[in-house]
């Protein structure tokens, strides 16, 4: 299978290698014509919230000399979670001085809300972390997950602060709670700013499979993506660190690259 060509904005997150070192991930990202590299954010791996600002340099740096941008930090904070606010924020804000320091542009933020109060704690944080995250050049993305899994859910709580926190569209939750691709990309008009691809057994089995060999609507995304004339990145999350039997990373890569290669968008 070919590679995508290197002008394409396509990565993958470590979370489908998890726990592997750095240099793993820079070579198997050069391997397989990837641009960018979706980093996770853990305890578990080699960025967490807590790393060493030494560290945070060498990291940027060896990136920045493999020739890839770091494109999405993926972190683990739930933006409507009924946690304390100064827990949620403490963990948001170290999320963001860790993609300044890392030179990413944007972090990845879950729902995690509980159907109770969601809309007003969301709204109250992102209020208050959105002059942070300015000051930083960073942008704080909500994900369609867990309690938001639909393109709609998450709009009604980023809507109010268009332009400045988008979205990432995890291919996988709109679809599998009943939501169509084109009806996804309706709703998250003018707040879309990543993708994450993937592919699954069913709505009902999660188990990751590699794409194009499952039930998610891979091509109706990619061809809703390329009539909405998308041009942001496009991520593999392949979620070894939660199947760890499934395949290894570099098994499912070509056929991450060939869906690029068919939908992806250029850099220009």
């Amino acid at each position: 299978m070919s590679t995508p060509e290197r002008a394409k904005r396509w990565a993958f997150s470590t979370l489908g290698a998890p726990g592997r070192p750095l240099h793993e991930h820079l070579a198997r990202a050069l391997r397989h014509g990837c641009t960018g590299l979706e980093l996770r954010v853990h305890q578990d791996e080699f960025v967490h919230l807590d790393l060493p600002v030494g560290e945070r340099r060498s990291i940027r740096a060896r990136i920045a000399d493999a020739d890839l941008a770091v494109p999405c930090l993926a972190g683990y904070a739930g933006i409507c979670a009924p946690t304390p606010d100064p827990v949620v924020l403490s963990m948001i804000s170290k999320l963001l001085d860790l993609a300044h320091d890392l030179g990413a542009p944007a972090v990845r933020i879950f729902p995690g809300g509980t159907g109770e109060g969601d809309a007003e704690r969301a709204g109250h944080r992102l209020a208050v972390l959105l002059p942070e995250a300015t000051a930083r050049g960073v942008t704080m993305l909500v994900e369609t997950h867990d309690s938001h899994p639909t393109g709609a859910a998450v709009a009604s709580l980023v809507r109010p602060f268009a332009g400045a926190v988008g979205v990432i569209w995890d291919a996988l939750h709109p679809w599998r709670h009943g939501e169509q691709p084109a009806d996804t990309a309706d709703a998250l008009t003018g707040l879309l700013r990543y993708v994450q691809i993937k592919d699954a057994a069913s709505a009902a089995d999660t188990t990751p499979v590699p794409l194009g060999t499952g039930s998610v609507p891979l091509t109706a995304i990619g061809t809703t993506l390329r009539e909405h004339d998308w041009r942001g990145w496009v991520s593999l999350e392949w979620e070894r660190a939660w199947y760890p039997d499934v395949a290894p990373l570099d098994d499912v890569l070509p056929a991450a690259a060939e869906w690029v290669n068919r939908f992806g968008s250029p850099t220009g």
